[in-house]
């Protein structure tokens, strides 16, 4: 069977500050060069906000992870070994990046 067509996949909607290891992972691996438009999900959350999101398929369960410049700049600069020391599960071991690192890689 599809994942993609699988009706009882869970849906999770992921915003950045809930991001583990294992779904940082499971994104860059999905989206190697990174995302782009074709890739970009939009969807109206509960309160009626228009929320834009790449996706990433397990054996059960659909991500929806909300895209932002954060996520962005962590994807370019993912390393795994950065998160060897966390489970894959820990919503803290994904660190929001400096500001200012994120203006200086702006610059490129």
């Amino acid at each position: 069977m599809n994942k993609k067509n699988n009706p009882n996949l869970k849906r999770v909607i992921v915003d950045f500050k809930k991001l583990t290891p294992e779904v940082l992972k499971l994104l860059v691996e999905s989206y190697p060069d990174g995302y782009d438009d074709r890739n970009i999900i939009t969807f109206k959350n509960a309160q009626g906000e228009r929320v834009e999101a790449v996706e990433v398929l397990t054996e059960d369960t659909k991500y929806l992870i909300k895209i932002s410049a954060k996520l962005e700049y962590t994807m370019e600069n993912y390393d795994e070994d950065d998160y060897e020391e966390f489970e894959d599960d820990d919503p803290d071991a994904v660190m929001e990046p400096d500001p200012e690192a994120m203006e200086d890689d702006d610059m490129d």
